[in-house]
C-alpha cells in the first residue's frame, strides 16, 4: 500500500501574499494538481501542513480519489526536513511502509517516475525493469539526482527509517535536508535511468511569474 506525502507547510515567501499550496493554477488549486498526479501510484495521501492551512487544503482536496490524512506540523516553520518527518510519522499509522514525498509546488510530476522510484526502493535493479522486485535487496530510499543535487522532495522513503533519521538530524541541529539521507541505505536514480521520464517532473513553481508560465502550459 504505497503512500504519497505532500509537503505544504512552507510560508511561500517567494510567492508573495496568499498560500501557494492552494493557489489557482489554470482553474485547479496547485496542491490538487500534485495530488491528482499521484492517484495512479498511491493508495493514501498524507498532507503535511500548518494547522491554519488545513481547512483550505481540505477544501482543495474535496472529492479526491484516495483517502486523505493530515500531518499537522507541531512546531511550524522548522523547514522541509521537519515536514518530511511529520508526514512520514503519519504514514506509519497506515498500512504503508514506503511513501513518495513531494513538495506541493511540483504540478508536473511524472507518475511513471514515481512508480519507478517505488520499485527501485523495493529492490528492483535499474537493469531489471521487467523483473519482479527482490525484497532481499530493498532499500530505505530511492532518490533522483538529475543534476549535481539530490531531489530529496521528489523521492521515495521507507517511512520509519527516514523519519528516525530526520529526528536525529533535527536534534543534532542539522539544517540541510540532505543530511538524513546519509544515514540510510539508499538507491540513487540518475543518468540513463531518468532519461526516459519527463524532466519537468522536478520543476518547482515558486513565483507568480512561474505560476503564469505553468498556467499557460497547462491550458495548452
Amino acid at each position: 500500500m504505497p503512500a504519497g506525502v505532500v509537503l505544504a507547510g512552507g510560508r511561500s515567501t517567494r510567492f508573495g501574499e496568499g498560500d501557494k499550496a492552494v493557489g489557482d493554477l489554470a482553474g485547479v488549486p496547485m496542491i490538487r494538481r500534485v495530488a491528482d498526479r499521484l492517484v495512479p501510484v498511491v493508495d493514501v495521501l498524507v498532507v503535511n501542513c500548518r494547522a491554519d492551512q488545513r481547512e483550505t487544503i481540505a477544501a482543495a482536496l474535496d472529492g479526491y480519489d484516495r483517502p486523505v490524512r493530515f500531518a499537522i506540523d507541531p512546531d511550524p516553520d522548522e523547514g522541509p526536513m521537519a515536514g518530511i518527518r511529520t508526514g512520514l510519522r503519519e504514514v506509519e499509522e497506515t498500512d504503508s511502509r514506503y511513501a513518495f514525498v513531494a513538495a506541493c509546488d511540483m504540478p508536473f510530476l511524472d507518475p511513471d517516475l514515481v512508480a519507478y522510484l517505488f520499485e527501485r526502493a523495493r529492490g528492483r535493479d535499474a537493469d531489471e525493469r521487467e523483473s519482479p522486485s527482490d525484497p532481499r535487496q530493498s532499500r530505505d530510499a530511492a532518490v533522483p539526482r538529475p543534476t549535481d543535487w539530490f531531489e530529496t522532495t521528489h523521492a521515495v522513503y521507507r517511512a520509519r527509517p527516514m523519519a528516525d533519521a530526520c529526528d536525529a538530524a533535527l536534534v543534532a541541529g542539522e539544517s540541510r535536508i540532505i543530511e538524513p539521507l546519509f544515514e540510510l541505505d539508499y538507491a540513487v536514480v540518475e543518468g540513463e535511468e531518468l532519461s526516459e521520464f519527463d524532466a519537468d517532473s522536478f520543476e518547482n513553481v515558486n513565483t507568480h511569474e512561474e505560476f503564469e508560465a505553468a498556467e499557460e502550459r497547462l491550458r495548452e
